[in-house]
């Protein structure tokens, strides 16, 4: 099944519309999330609102259930809609990319700085840990691909720690939902003045897409090719 919105239809969207379409998505991926979510809200306020009358402490307590109800309900919406959209992504060409340039914190991300014919592509990030190499595609083939682009960048970044890692579901790589995670708890082995000249030295390496001579392979899509993105 195609997901109705795609990332960019939630980016170009206004707030409330955001809201409205992550809802649906998340509504198709999980259809109790959202009686869980407004079921918890309520259950939250109701406690207060009997505590409240109990107690006589109705005039401070209702008011304080209401915003700890609506901000439960924000938590658990933030989270499930988070699910949803791994959901949607995971096995798609360029769920990696997507991921990286949603993250929070100044990184610099390069989608698709190198590829194969077979579509195994790798994604390269910077920021405060140094280098990170995102591979997506058969583990076997991204072995060479990884090796050459750590070689290639290595030329550049001298001394800066290059991070590799591959995304998927095999032993040995890590689910898209969790790459993310993996890259916030790197080390901050560079100052931000250290960041942005390995940024500069990074541009004068020149993608290498080996894109196919014939036809796609069935099933596959070309890639996009986005500009690197600054967060």
């Amino acid at each position: 099944m195609v997901d109705k919105y795609s990332a960019e239809d939630l980016a170009n969207a206004g707030r409330f519309k955001q809201i409205r379409m992550a809802a649906s998505l998340v509504n198709r991926q999980n259809p109790k999330a959202m009686p869980i979510t407004f079921g918890s809200a309520v259950g939250v306020i109701v406690v207060f609102v009997l505590i409240g009358l109990l107690t006589g402490t109705a005039p401070f307590l209702i008011p304080l259930g209401v915003l700890l109800g609506v901000l439960t309900a924000m938590i658990l919406f933030s989270r499930f809609a988070q699910a949803a959209q791994y959901s949607a992504i995971e096995g798609q060409l360029g769920a990696a990319a997507a991921v990286l340039q949603n993250m929070r914190g100044n990184w610099t991300v390069t989608p698709a700085v190198t590829a194969n014919r077979n579509m195994d592509v790798v994604h390269r990030a910077v920021g405060r840990p140094g280098v990170v190499l995102v591979g997506e595609g058969a583990q076997s083939r991204l072995a060479g691909l990884m090796a050459a682009e750590k070689k290639k960048t290595s030329r550049v970044a001298h001394d800066v720690p290059i991070f590799e890692f591959l995304v998927g579901n095999e032993p040995g790589q890590i689910p898209v939902r969790q790459l993310q995670k993996k890259l916030m708890r790197l080390p901050r082995n560079l100052r931000p003045a250290a960041v942005s000249d390995l940024n500069y030295r990074l541009k004068a390496l020149q993608p290498t897409m080996q894109m196919p001579k014939g036809p796609l392979p069935k099933g596959a899509r070309q890639p996009k090719m986005p500009r690197p993105k600054v967060r």
